[in-house]
């Protein structure tokens, strides 16, 4: 049978035809590899690596523990990574390919057109060119050494195990792993952290809207009193109003491929002037998307003194990106701070484009985006002197010139994070560790970490412009016009090469303090004072001050913050958003004449005796998400919708919109003195039909664990669980969305670390551990993070024992 039609059939029924689209033939063919015992799909089996791994570098020790972490030992440093290598390419080959094929634009290969509108995107703005650049750099470096000892690793197992199960689905081969392929993952994770559209959204939204409201809706900066660095006015928030304005198919197009809503974190570190042992703890959950297999991968590594570090890396990246060494612990969240700019272009007849006094020629090349058992698609790759320029739709019409965009993102350029990360595993203190994450140039984070000594230490780590036009330092809330060189980057920005990084904010004048007494990030506003423009937006409040509220009480009482108070603190369930909606609900309960017999109980007396806590088995908790969700909704359609804006353009957050309707004076949002009441009204009807159609009892019918394998397969997909949480609790978590905890861990120098993934270590459908974490992780609990073997003893060798 021909391969390509049996892989599109195969690719049909993963995707969600079924069985029953396909031909007879097909059909066989399908069922035939799933036949037991004798289907070709089931020869895919867990690895089993224990033992020495061997390789021109020399040899490694690889002891899995029960939870599939490997814990690799080796005398020098590339053994040690050959071996990681290894383990990445035996657990997670499909991620890895998928991931790269992914930044490459080279989906479309394997799935055929319904990835050809991710391909168009990824080509254009050339990730790949990106990742060339940086390799280029790294490749003489020590890192890059490593680097390629690690790749050869992946290599060797993706040619010595058995191909992961996808593989046999799809019938296809994996290419060879590369450097520039980690190096690709590395600008995945940066370009999901910090690539997003908002400003092109506002300049939209500005346009249907008008200035003052764009403002009151999607403010730059909320006023509230919970900054991470506390102290000082809260400042006023402004946006540029005179920008050009996108065409809204392209914005809504883009908005597929940016930060998804929830994307946030967690952390927190508490100096030993606060805790039962004297030492600091430091507490960490990054919110990602929960995916099967999990984003991390947990590993254990042990090579030359001082390197002894466990955590959590990106399978595709060699070294540990939060955990713990034999020093420190080290946490990281995303900063949001504004690292993309936009441009528009005079353009000439013959295709070229203004700058300054000059006329340049966009760099331009077509490219073929090979789609399988279907029609292949040109694309064309353009860049300007600013970085990429989207100049196209997926559907292969070119936008009108003056809409084509110009994007600069640190991320183009040639960058040093993957350096960063491996000083910090072998970070000997605070010294090394602020030495390190001076050349973390992407993605912007909150770095938080504590350590032996005793030190706690929080920074802002990544490349943030600074903006000129005509000399004047701007800020970048606008669309630029790039012919006229307005938001240039200075001289330091070298898109697809080797930046100097001049222009940029200093290190030291990016916001961050040594030793304080207890500090906590959740994606909120960094500082009152900022020296420099830092962001367009950043989170809601309710995270980060129901952190500080409960750090403050335990700091204010006589009980010291030991791990077992903090473990609590990360999954504390109460949402803030109900002290700020709960007097909306009541107004609206004067204009509500519904008999809710049918529902079996009166809502409003269930709001009214309920805790606010997010928890599965609460009525309350069922009840106010829905109630949230249709009152959102509703205020969208009412203002979004009617005034032009796309379907699918987002609502503001609930932080704002709790504000603007409780200070809605004037009635401007709400028809008059009682429309509120009768939105609120509405909204509790509508929600609680809702819950009767669905037949949901409580929170954790609706609230489950519903992580998807890329497939969508039941089989493939892990078990739907009820769990705790919402997108306003500590404890985060977006049922909808699938986004929230990835990691969770909470590192004491006591050796009482812990911490759990959302799933399992193996990404092999056949592997004990494939999902063996995810219960855990829905209930609250745990696993040790030790530095161990699985017995207990000290995996590091004494001196001359070899």
């Amino acid at each position: 049978m021909n391969t390509e039609t049996t892989r599109r059939a195969l690719l049909t029924a993963v995707l969600g035809a079924g069985v029953g689209g396909m031909t007879l033939t097909e059909a066989r063919s399908y069922l035939d590899r799933f036949a037991p015992g004798s289907g070709s799909v089931w020869g895919a089996a867990d690895s089993d690596i224990d033992g020495t791994v061997e390789s021109s570098y020399g040899p490694a020790e690889v002891t899995y523990d029960d939870d599939h972490v490997p814990h690799v030992e080796a005398d020098t440093e590339r053994a040690a990574y050959f071996a990681v290598g290894y383990c990445h390419g035996a657990d997670r080959l499909f991620q890895l390919d998928l991931y790269r094929r992914l930044m490459e634009g080279r989906l479309s290969a394997v799935f055929g057109d319904r990835a050809v509108d991710s391909d168009v995107f990824h080509r254009q703005m050339d990730f790949a060119a990106a990742a060339d650049a940086t390799w280029e750099r790294t490749r003489e470096t020590e890192t890059g050494e490593v680097v390629q000892a690690y790749v050869d690793g992946v290599n060797a197992a993706r040619e010595q195990e058995s191909k992961p199960l996808e593989y046999r689905l799809l019938e296809y081969e994996p290419d060879e792993w590369t450097p520039q392929a980690s190096l690709l993952i590395s600008k995945q994770i940066s370009w999901g952290l910090t690539g997003t559209f908002r400003t092109l959204r506002t300049a939209l939204a500005r346009e249907s809207l008008g200035a003052e409201p764009t403002e009151e809706l999607y403010p730059r900066l909320m006023a509230h009193d919970d900054p991470i660095i506390r102290g000082g006015d809260t400042p006023e928030s402004t946006q540029h109003t005179d920008t050009a304005v996108p065409e809204a198919g392209m914005v809504s197009w883009l908005a597929e491929f940016e930060t998804r809503p929830g994307i946030g974190s967690n952390s927190w570190v508490v100096s030993g002037e606060h805790t039962a042992s004297g030492d600091p703890i430091l507490a960490n959950d990054p919110h990602l998307n929960l995916t099967v297999p999990p984003v991390w991968y947990e590993q254990h590594v042990v090579g030359p003194d001082p390197l002894d570090v466990r955590g959590v890396c990106f399978p595709g990246v060699p070294f540990v990106i939060i955990g713990q060494n034999h020093a420190g612990a080290w946490g990281f969240t995303n900063t949001g701070a504004d690292v993309i700019d936009f441009y528009s272009y005079e353009t000439t007849q013959d295709g070229g484009y203004r700058y300054g006094d000059e006329t340049r020629e966009f760099d331009s090349r077509t490219e073929t985006v090979e789609v399988a058992d279907g029609k292949d698609r040109e694309v064309t790759v353009k860049r300007s002197v600013h970085g990429a320029v989207l100049s196209q739709f997926p559907d292969g019409d070119d936008l009108a010139v003056a809409d084509e965009l110009g994007v600069a993102w640190t991320g183009l350029s040639a960058t040093r994070t993957v350096e960063a990360v491996r000083r910090l595993n072998f970070a000997d203190g605070m010294a090394d560790a602020k030495d390190a994450i001076r050349v973390f140039d992407e993605p912007t984070q909150n770095f938080v970490y504590a350590d032996r000594d005793g030190n706690t230490y929080y920074w802002v780590t990544g490349q943030i412009p600074i903006r000129t036009s005509d000399g004047e330092v701007v800020e970048g809330t606008r669309i630029f016009d790039g012919s006229a060189r307005e938001g240039e980057w200075g001289d330091g920005y070298t898109p697809f090469g080797t930046s100097s990084w001049e222009g940029f904010v200093p290190f030291e004048e990016k916001p961050g303090v040594e030793n304080p007494d207890y500090l906590a990030t959740a994606n909120q506003r960094l500082t009152n004072d900022p020296e420099h423009y830092l962001s367009e937006g950043y989170a809601p409040p309710f995270r980060g001050g129901r952190i500080y509220d409960l750090l403050d009480a335990r700091a204010e009482s006589d009980q010291p913050m030991d791990a077992e108070f903090l473990r609590e603190v990360q999954l504390d369930t109460y949402d803030p958003r109900w002290d700020l909606f709960r007097p909306i609900i009541e107004a609206g309960k004067r204009k509500d004449g519904k008999d809710y017999t049918r529902l079996g109980y009166d809502p409003y007396q269930v709001l009214a005796d309920w805790d606010g806590e997010m928890k599965p088995d609460s009525v309350g908790a069922l009840v106010f998400e829905r109630w949230l969700r249709v009152f959102r909704r509703r205020f969208g359609e009412k203002h979004l919708a009617d005034a032009g804006l796309p379907e699918d353009f987002p609502e503001p957050n609930d932080w704002v919109l709790g504000t603007l309707s409780l200070n809605d004076s004037d009635g401007r949002w709400f028809d008059g003195d009682d429309g509120l009441q009768v939105a609120a009204a509405f909204a509790m009807r509508r929600a609680t039909e809702e819950i009767i159609d669905e037949g949901w009892d409580d929170y954790g019918d609706w609230n489950q664990v519903r992580f998807t394998h890329p497939f969508d397969q039941d089989f493939l997909n892990y078990p739907n669980l009820r769990t705790a949480g919402s997108p306003g609790t500590v404890r985060n978590f977006h049922s909808e969305e699938s986004t929230g905890a990835s990691w969770r861990m909470l590192a004491t120098f006591d050796g009482e670390s812990r911490a759990v993934l959302p799933g399992g270590n193996s990404g092999d459908y056949f592997s004990d551990s494939y999902a063996d974490q995810l219960r855990l992780w829905a209930d609250g609990e745990y696993k040790p993070m030790d530095r161990g073997l699985p017995d207990g003893t000290d995996l590091r060798f004494e001196e001359g024992s070899r």
